[in-house]
Protein backbone atom coordinates (compact mmCIF):
# COMPACT_ATOMS: atom_id res chain seq x y z
CA UNK A 1 0.00 0.00 0.00
CA UNK A 2 1.46 3.31 -1.09
CA UNK A 3 0.45 6.79 0.05
CA UNK A 4 -1.51 7.19 -3.19
CA UNK A 5 -3.58 4.06 -2.51
CA UNK A 6 -4.33 4.73 1.17
CA UNK A 7 -8.00 5.59 1.85
CA UNK A 8 -7.24 8.93 3.53
CA UNK A 9 -4.67 10.76 5.58
CA UNK A 10 -4.53 9.43 9.12
CA UNK A 11 -5.19 11.89 11.93
CA UNK A 12 -2.07 11.99 14.08
CA UNK A 13 -1.56 13.31 17.59
CA UNK A 14 1.74 13.89 19.37
CA UNK A 15 2.81 13.74 23.01
CA UNK A 16 6.04 15.59 23.75
CA UNK A 17 8.05 17.41 21.12
CA UNK A 18 7.31 20.99 22.16
CA UNK A 19 9.30 24.02 21.05
CA UNK A 20 13.03 23.38 21.09
CA UNK A 21 12.68 19.57 21.05
CA UNK A 22 14.77 18.05 18.24
CA UNK A 23 13.10 14.66 17.91
CA UNK A 24 9.55 16.02 17.89
CA UNK A 25 10.27 18.10 14.79
CA UNK A 26 11.85 15.06 13.12
CA UNK A 27 8.73 12.97 13.74
CA UNK A 28 6.47 15.70 12.37
CA UNK A 29 8.54 16.04 9.18
CA UNK A 30 8.66 12.26 8.74
CA UNK A 31 4.92 11.93 9.22
CA UNK A 32 4.20 14.56 6.55
CA UNK A 33 6.79 13.50 3.99
CA UNK A 34 4.69 10.85 2.23
CA UNK A 35 1.39 12.65 2.81
CA UNK A 36 0.00 9.79 4.91
CA UNK A 37 -0.86 11.85 8.00
CA UNK A 38 -2.15 15.19 9.18
CA UNK A 39 -1.19 16.34 12.67
CA UNK A 40 -4.38 17.52 14.38
CA UNK A 41 -3.79 17.25 18.14
CA UNK A 42 -1.03 17.28 20.69
CA UNK A 43 0.06 17.43 24.29
CA UNK A 44 3.41 18.90 23.33
CA UNK A 45 4.38 19.81 26.89
CA UNK A 46 3.12 19.21 30.42
CA UNK A 47 3.52 22.95 31.02
CA UNK A 48 0.22 24.53 29.88
CA UNK A 49 1.82 27.73 28.59
CA UNK A 50 4.52 25.90 26.63
CA UNK A 51 1.96 23.37 25.35
CA UNK A 52 -0.28 26.16 24.03
CA UNK A 53 2.65 28.04 22.51
CA UNK A 54 4.04 24.89 20.86
CA UNK A 55 0.64 23.85 19.53
CA UNK A 56 0.04 27.27 18.01
CA UNK A 57 3.48 27.19 16.40
CA UNK A 58 2.59 24.08 14.38
CA UNK A 59 -0.95 25.20 13.61
CA UNK A 60 -2.99 23.09 16.04
CA UNK A 61 -6.52 24.11 16.89
CA UNK A 62 -6.35 25.50 20.45
CA UNK A 63 -9.17 23.15 21.45
CA UNK A 64 -6.99 20.17 20.55
CA UNK A 65 -3.79 21.41 22.14
CA UNK A 66 -3.61 19.72 25.53
CA UNK A 67 -1.38 19.99 28.58
CA UNK A 68 -2.29 16.51 29.89
CA UNK A 69 -1.82 13.41 27.74
CA UNK A 70 -4.48 11.51 29.72
CA UNK A 71 -7.07 14.15 28.90
CA UNK A 72 -5.92 14.08 25.29
CA UNK A 73 -6.39 10.31 25.06
CA UNK A 74 -9.85 10.46 26.64
CA UNK A 75 -11.17 13.39 24.61
CA UNK A 76 -9.67 12.33 21.28
CA UNK A 77 -11.10 8.82 21.66
CA UNK A 78 -14.55 10.36 22.17
CA UNK A 79 -14.44 12.54 19.03
CA UNK A 80 -15.89 11.38 15.73
CA UNK A 81 -12.84 12.94 14.10
CA UNK A 82 -10.43 11.88 16.84
CA UNK A 83 -6.85 10.86 16.16
CA UNK A 84 -6.10 7.48 14.60
CA UNK A 85 -2.60 7.28 16.07
CA UNK A 86 -0.33 9.05 18.53
CA UNK A 87 3.39 9.73 18.21
CA UNK A 88 5.22 9.58 21.55
CA UNK A 89 8.40 11.67 21.65
CA UNK A 90 8.88 12.22 25.38
CA UNK A 91 11.80 11.30 27.65
CA UNK A 92 12.01 7.54 28.21
CA UNK A 93 10.17 7.35 31.54
CA UNK A 94 6.94 8.55 29.94
CA UNK A 95 6.92 6.15 26.99
CA UNK A 96 5.08 3.36 28.81
CA UNK A 97 2.48 5.43 30.72
CA UNK A 98 1.63 7.52 27.65
CA UNK A 99 1.42 4.48 25.36
CA UNK A 100 -0.75 2.68 27.91
CA UNK A 101 -3.22 5.58 28.06
CA UNK A 102 -3.65 5.68 24.29
CA UNK A 103 -3.77 1.91 23.78
CA UNK A 104 -6.49 1.69 26.42
CA UNK A 105 -8.37 4.41 24.52
CA UNK A 106 -8.16 2.27 21.36
CA UNK A 107 -5.59 4.46 19.59
CA UNK A 108 -2.63 3.14 17.59
CA UNK A 109 0.87 4.06 18.84
CA UNK A 110 4.09 5.19 17.15
CA UNK A 111 6.74 5.45 19.86
CA UNK A 112 10.31 6.61 20.02
CA UNK A 113 12.79 4.12 21.43
CA UNK A 114 13.61 2.63 23.90
CA UNK A 115 10.23 1.13 24.74
CA UNK A 116 10.40 2.16 28.39
CA UNK A 117 12.67 2.09 31.41
CA UNK A 118 12.15 -1.55 32.43
CA UNK A 119 11.56 -4.92 30.84
CA UNK A 120 8.35 -5.30 32.87
CA UNK A 121 6.98 -2.09 31.31
CA UNK A 122 7.83 -3.34 27.84
CA UNK A 123 6.21 -6.73 28.36
CA UNK A 124 3.05 -5.10 29.73
CA UNK A 125 2.86 -2.83 26.68
CA UNK A 126 3.29 -5.76 24.30
CA UNK A 127 0.48 -7.65 26.03
CA UNK A 128 -1.80 -4.60 25.96
CA UNK A 129 -1.13 -3.87 22.26
CA UNK A 130 -2.02 -7.47 21.40
CA UNK A 131 -5.13 -7.45 23.59
CA UNK A 132 -6.40 -4.19 22.06
CA UNK A 133 -5.29 -5.23 18.55
CA UNK A 134 -3.57 -1.91 17.94
CA UNK A 135 -0.52 -1.22 15.79
CA UNK A 136 2.50 -0.36 17.92
CA UNK A 137 5.41 0.96 15.84
CA UNK A 138 8.83 1.63 17.37
CA UNK A 139 10.97 4.15 15.51
CA UNK A 140 14.26 2.35 14.99
CA UNK A 141 14.96 4.85 12.24
CA UNK A 142 17.86 3.20 10.48
CA UNK A 143 15.81 0.19 9.39
CA UNK A 144 13.99 2.53 7.02
CA UNK A 145 17.01 3.06 4.75
CA UNK A 146 16.64 1.32 1.36
CA UNK A 147 20.17 -0.10 1.51
CA UNK A 148 19.63 -1.50 5.02
CA UNK A 149 16.53 -3.27 3.75
CA UNK A 150 18.46 -4.47 0.71
CA UNK A 151 21.16 -5.83 3.01
CA UNK A 152 18.58 -7.77 5.00
CA UNK A 153 17.12 -9.15 1.78
CA UNK A 154 20.57 -10.26 0.58
CA UNK A 155 21.32 -12.06 3.85
CA UNK A 156 17.92 -13.77 3.85
CA UNK A 157 18.43 -14.89 0.25
CA UNK A 158 21.76 -16.54 1.15
CA UNK A 159 23.89 -14.10 -0.85
CA UNK A 160 26.60 -14.01 1.83
CA UNK A 161 26.21 -17.62 2.97
CA UNK A 162 25.99 -18.65 6.60
CA UNK A 163 26.48 -15.72 8.97
CA UNK A 164 29.72 -16.05 10.93
CA UNK A 165 30.36 -12.60 12.41
CA UNK A 166 28.26 -9.53 13.20
CA UNK A 167 30.00 -6.31 14.23
CA UNK A 168 28.12 -3.08 14.92
CA UNK A 169 29.23 0.25 16.35
CA UNK A 170 27.54 3.54 17.09
CA UNK A 171 29.90 6.40 17.92
CA UNK A 172 28.95 9.98 18.82
CA UNK A 173 30.86 12.78 20.50
CA UNK A 174 28.12 15.04 21.88
CA UNK A 175 28.96 14.02 25.44
CA UNK A 176 32.68 14.61 24.83
CA UNK A 177 32.24 18.36 24.41
CA UNK A 178 33.59 20.45 27.33
CA UNK A 179 30.14 21.94 27.96
CA UNK A 180 28.63 18.47 28.31
CA UNK A 181 31.02 17.72 31.18
CA UNK A 182 29.93 20.74 33.19
CA UNK A 183 28.20 19.69 36.45
CA UNK A 184 25.28 22.03 35.72
CA UNK A 185 24.70 20.34 32.35
CA UNK A 186 24.93 16.91 33.94
CA UNK A 187 22.37 17.90 36.54
CA UNK A 188 19.79 19.09 33.99
CA UNK A 189 20.39 16.55 31.19
CA UNK A 190 17.59 13.97 31.36
CA UNK A 191 19.82 11.42 29.62
CA UNK A 192 21.84 11.36 32.86
CA UNK A 193 18.82 11.01 35.16
CA UNK A 194 17.90 7.37 35.97
CA UNK A 195 14.35 8.44 36.86
CA UNK A 196 13.77 9.73 33.31
CA UNK A 197 16.29 7.85 31.16
CA UNK A 198 16.08 4.47 32.87
CA UNK A 199 18.97 2.39 34.23
CA UNK A 200 21.36 3.14 31.35
CA UNK A 201 22.47 6.19 29.39
CA UNK A 202 24.36 5.50 26.18
CA UNK A 203 23.19 1.86 26.12
CA UNK A 204 19.52 2.74 26.06
CA UNK A 205 19.96 5.80 23.87
CA UNK A 206 22.07 4.49 20.98
CA UNK A 207 23.14 0.98 22.03
CA UNK A 208 19.59 -0.24 21.42
CA UNK A 209 19.72 1.20 17.89
CA UNK A 210 22.94 -0.73 17.20
CA UNK A 211 21.52 -3.92 18.71
CA UNK A 212 18.34 -3.73 16.65
CA UNK A 213 20.15 -2.93 13.40
CA UNK A 214 22.48 -5.91 13.83
CA UNK A 215 19.59 -8.32 14.29
CA UNK A 216 17.46 -6.70 11.57
CA UNK A 217 20.10 -7.23 8.88
CA UNK A 218 21.75 -10.46 10.04
CA UNK A 219 18.49 -12.25 10.81
CA UNK A 220 19.95 -13.77 13.97
CA UNK A 221 19.86 -12.78 17.63
CA UNK A 222 22.60 -13.43 20.21
CA UNK A 223 22.00 -15.99 22.93
CA UNK A 224 24.80 -14.79 25.25
CA UNK A 225 26.68 -11.57 25.85
CA UNK A 226 29.52 -10.15 27.91
CA UNK A 227 29.39 -6.42 28.59
CA UNK A 228 31.21 -3.54 30.23
CA UNK A 229 29.66 -0.15 30.93
CA UNK A 230 31.72 2.94 31.59
CA UNK A 231 31.30 6.65 32.30
CA UNK A 232 34.30 8.76 31.27
CA UNK A 233 32.86 11.91 32.85
CA UNK A 234 33.08 11.93 36.67
CA UNK A 235 29.71 13.67 37.06
CA UNK A 236 27.93 11.08 34.93
CA UNK A 237 25.53 8.85 36.84
CA UNK A 238 24.75 6.69 33.83
CA UNK A 239 27.04 5.15 31.22
CA UNK A 240 28.36 7.15 28.28
CA UNK A 241 30.18 4.14 26.76
CA UNK A 242 29.40 0.42 26.39
CA UNK A 243 31.26 -2.49 24.80
CA UNK A 244 29.71 -5.92 24.33
CA UNK A 245 30.83 -9.32 23.05
CA UNK A 246 28.14 -11.50 21.47
CA UNK A 247 27.63 -15.22 20.95
CA UNK A 248 24.96 -16.58 18.61
CA UNK A 249 23.15 -19.95 18.66
CA UNK A 250 24.55 -20.90 15.24
CA UNK A 251 28.13 -20.44 16.46
CA UNK A 252 28.56 -16.93 15.06
CA UNK A 253 30.37 -14.29 17.07
CA UNK A 254 29.95 -10.55 17.25
CA UNK A 255 30.71 -7.26 18.96
CA UNK A 256 28.72 -4.13 19.78
CA UNK A 257 30.34 -0.84 20.74
CA UNK A 258 28.45 2.36 21.47
CA UNK A 259 29.92 5.57 22.82
CA UNK A 260 28.88 9.18 23.19
CA UNK A 261 32.43 10.10 24.15
CA UNK A 262 34.05 9.19 20.81
CA UNK A 263 35.82 12.45 20.04
CA UNK A 264 35.37 13.59 16.44
CA UNK A 265 32.47 11.24 15.65
CA UNK A 266 29.16 12.73 14.56
CA UNK A 267 26.61 9.94 14.08
CA UNK A 268 28.81 7.02 13.10
CA UNK A 269 26.57 3.96 13.06
CA UNK A 270 28.33 1.18 11.15
CA UNK A 271 27.51 -2.48 10.57
CA UNK A 272 29.52 -5.34 9.10
CA UNK A 273 28.15 -8.84 8.59
CA UNK A 274 30.54 -11.60 7.52
CA UNK A 275 29.21 -14.78 5.93
CA UNK A 276 30.79 -17.94 4.55
CA UNK A 277 30.57 -16.59 0.99
CA UNK A 278 30.71 -12.78 1.29
CA UNK A 279 30.50 -9.81 3.62
CA UNK A 280 28.32 -6.70 3.81
CA UNK A 281 29.25 -3.28 5.18
CA UNK A 282 26.92 -0.33 5.83
CA UNK A 283 27.82 3.15 7.10
CA UNK A 284 24.90 5.32 8.25
CA UNK A 285 26.73 8.51 7.34
CA UNK A 286 26.84 7.24 3.73
CA UNK A 287 23.39 5.64 3.64
CA UNK A 288 22.95 5.50 -0.13
CA UNK A 289 25.57 2.79 -0.53
CA UNK A 290 26.19 -0.75 0.65
CA UNK A 291 29.39 -2.71 0.14
CA UNK A 292 29.23 -6.39 -0.86
CA UNK A 293 32.56 -8.23 -0.94
CA UNK A 294 32.69 -11.90 -2.05
CA UNK A 295 35.34 -14.17 -0.61
CA UNK A 296 38.39 -13.90 -2.87
CA UNK A 297 36.75 -11.23 -5.02
CA UNK A 298 36.57 -7.47 -5.36
CA UNK A 299 34.36 -5.22 -3.28
CA UNK A 300 31.19 -4.12 -5.06
CA UNK A 301 29.57 -0.78 -4.23
CA UNK A 302 25.78 -1.12 -4.39
CA UNK A 303 23.93 2.19 -4.60
CA UNK A 304 20.38 3.19 -3.74
CA UNK A 305 18.27 3.44 -6.86
CA UNK A 306 20.38 0.97 -8.79
CA UNK A 307 20.59 -1.99 -6.41
CA UNK A 308 17.11 -3.22 -7.15
CA UNK A 309 15.17 -5.49 -4.86
CA UNK A 310 11.63 -5.58 -3.58
CA UNK A 311 12.52 -4.14 -0.16
CA UNK A 312 14.86 -1.42 -1.42
CA UNK A 313 12.54 -0.31 -4.20
CA UNK A 314 9.64 0.06 -1.77
CA UNK A 315 11.75 2.33 0.44
CA UNK A 316 13.20 4.46 -2.38
CA UNK A 317 11.56 7.77 -3.25
CA UNK A 318 13.88 9.59 -5.64
CA UNK A 319 16.17 8.65 -8.57
CA UNK A 320 19.69 7.32 -8.06
CA UNK A 321 22.37 9.94 -7.60
CA UNK A 322 20.09 12.18 -5.55
CA UNK A 323 20.93 11.83 -1.84
CA UNK A 324 18.16 10.31 0.26
CA UNK A 325 18.77 10.19 3.98
CA UNK A 326 17.69 10.26 7.59
CA UNK A 327 14.33 12.01 7.26
CA UNK A 328 13.27 9.74 4.41
CA UNK A 329 14.29 6.66 6.45
CA UNK A 330 12.21 7.96 9.34
CA UNK A 331 9.32 8.62 6.94
CA UNK A 332 9.50 5.02 5.72
CA UNK A 333 8.57 3.82 9.21
CA UNK A 334 5.64 6.23 9.28
CA UNK A 335 4.51 5.02 5.84
CA UNK A 336 4.75 1.38 6.93
CA UNK A 337 2.81 2.21 10.10
CA UNK A 338 0.11 4.00 8.09
CA UNK A 339 -0.33 0.98 5.84
CA UNK A 340 -0.69 -1.28 8.87
CA UNK A 341 -3.13 1.05 10.66
CA UNK A 342 -5.39 1.25 7.59
CA UNK A 343 -5.29 -2.56 7.28
CA UNK A 344 -6.07 -3.19 10.95
CA UNK A 345 -8.89 -0.63 10.91
CA UNK A 346 -10.37 -2.38 7.88
CA UNK A 347 -9.96 -5.85 9.38
CA UNK A 348 -7.49 -6.86 6.66
CA UNK A 349 -4.12 -8.65 6.83
CA UNK A 350 -1.03 -6.47 7.20
CA UNK A 351 0.33 -5.45 3.77
CA UNK A 352 3.38 -7.51 2.88
CA UNK A 353 5.52 -4.45 2.20
CA UNK A 354 4.98 -3.10 5.71
CA UNK A 355 5.99 -6.12 7.75
CA UNK A 356 9.57 -5.00 8.40
CA UNK A 357 8.29 -2.17 10.58
CA UNK A 358 9.86 -2.39 14.07
CA UNK A 359 7.18 -3.19 16.63
CA UNK A 360 6.57 -3.39 20.36
CA UNK A 361 8.19 -6.84 20.28
CA UNK A 362 11.41 -5.29 19.00
CA UNK A 363 11.13 -2.89 21.91
CA UNK A 364 10.85 -5.79 24.36
CA UNK A 365 13.96 -7.33 22.78
CA UNK A 366 15.77 -4.03 23.32
CA UNK A 367 14.80 -4.01 26.99
CA UNK A 368 16.00 -7.62 27.32
CA UNK A 369 19.31 -6.51 25.81
CA UNK A 370 19.62 -3.65 28.33
CA UNK A 371 18.86 -6.00 31.23
CA UNK A 372 21.46 -8.52 30.04
CA UNK A 373 24.10 -5.79 29.61
CA UNK A 374 23.45 -4.58 33.16
CA UNK A 375 23.55 -8.12 34.55
CA UNK A 376 26.86 -8.86 32.83
CA UNK A 377 28.44 -5.59 33.93
CA UNK A 378 27.35 -6.04 37.55
CA UNK A 379 28.79 -9.55 37.53
CA UNK A 380 32.22 -8.21 36.56
CA UNK A 381 31.66 -8.56 32.82
CA UNK A 382 30.64 -12.22 32.95
CA UNK A 383 28.87 -14.05 30.15
CA UNK A 384 25.09 -14.03 30.67
CA UNK A 385 22.20 -15.59 28.77
CA UNK A 386 20.09 -13.39 26.53
CA UNK A 387 16.62 -14.66 25.68
CA UNK A 388 15.42 -12.63 22.70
Amino acid sequence: MTAATMPRRLRLGMVGGGDGAFIGAVHRIAARLDDCYEIVAGALSSDPERAARSGAAIGLDAARSYADYREMARLEAARADGIDAVAIVTPNHLHAPVATAFLEAGIHVICDKPLGISLAEGQALAALARARRRVFALTHTYTGYPMVRHARELVAAGAIGAVRQVHVEYAQDWMAEPASQDPAFQATNWHNDPRRAGPTGCTGDIGTHAFHLAGFVSGIQPSELLAELHAFTPERILDDHVQVMLRYPNGARGTLWASQMATGCENALKLRVFGSKASLAFDQENPNELWLTPQGGCAERLTRGRAHGVAADRATRIPSGHPEGYLAAFAQLYRDAAAQIHAVNAGQPLPEGSTWLPTVDDGVAGMQFIDAVLASHRAGSAWVKLAV
